[in-house]
């Protein structure tokens, strides 16, 4: 869903950030997912979704947002019925279908939460035996996403995982360091972090492969650029590595 309003201009780069070849509306899914993605009743705010308007008010886009499960946006990302999504971990199934084009958003470090001791993760093998919550649709490391020995329970949210774990309905909640932490604390669970964990990968800003957004490549990363050089895109990160959580 791109609307095109055709302006003659020179590149994003060459405009300073301001303008790009033509002025879009670009349609992005968004999940509740704080701090990443927070969706309230009157705002739409978060570590990706700031980054993300800071590159497009650079290139002159408007940006529409439109709120599913992280799972269901992905099949709407496939369908070309959403333009672009935030913070996805490239793999080869998903490059199928989407374009990465840029790794705008910081590395996080994959948890195991848990609140029993017996639960306690201390190495990979642990696992087995156990009942993990993952997000639907989620992609974590390749040899937990490939083992089909593991026993998954699945959510839409991460807030549905921990409320499961709390009720004893999984063991373990897998989740990328910032999002665990900050829902465990906003729910009032004392989720403990095991010692057993995974390093993340940069995750990235993802295009249909049946928008015309794709043809914008190139302005995104001069963009993502342009923010990375005026320190904004690290003030943002700082800014909600450094907040306290709710």
């Amino acid at each position: 869903m791109l609307c095109l309003f055709v302006l003659a201009a020179a590149p994003a780069w060459s405009q300073q950030g301001t303008e790009t070849v033509e002025p879009l509306t670009v349609v992005v899914g968004v999940d509740h997912a704080p701090p990443y993605r927070i969706l309230e009743s009157d705002r739409k705010t978060g570590l990706y979704l700031d980054m993300f308007e800071e590159m497009t008010s650079r290139l002159g886009w408007a940006v529409e947002y439109r709120e599913a499960p992280f799972r269901r946006l992905q099949l709407m990302l496939q369908q070309g019925e959403i333009d672009m999504m935030l913070g996805l971990v490239r793999n080869g199934a998903r490059e199928q279908w989407m374009e990465f084009v840029a790794p705008a958003f910081p590395p996080e470090r994959r948890l195991f939460f848990y609140l029993d001791d017996a639960n306690r993760v201390d190495r990979y093998q642990d696992l087995y035996g156990k009942a993990i919550g993952v997000l639907e649709g989620g992609s974590y490391f390749s040899r937990f996403d490939k083992d089909s020995e593991l026993m998954r329970a699945s959510a839409a949210h991460y807030e549905n995982l921990m409320l499961m774990m709390q009720k004893g309905r999984v063991d373990v909640v897998i989740a990328p360091e910032l999002v665990g932490l900050y829902t465990a604390k906003n729910l009032g669970i004392e989720a403990r972090v095991s010692p057993f964990f995974v390093p993340g990968e940069r995750s990235w800003i993802v295009v249909s492969g049946q928008s015309p957004a794709v043809r914008y490549a190139d302005d995104i990363r001069a963009a993502l650029k342009l923010i990375e050089r005026e320190g904004i895109r690290e003030n943002l990160v700082l800014k909600y590595l450094e907040q306290p959580l709710p």
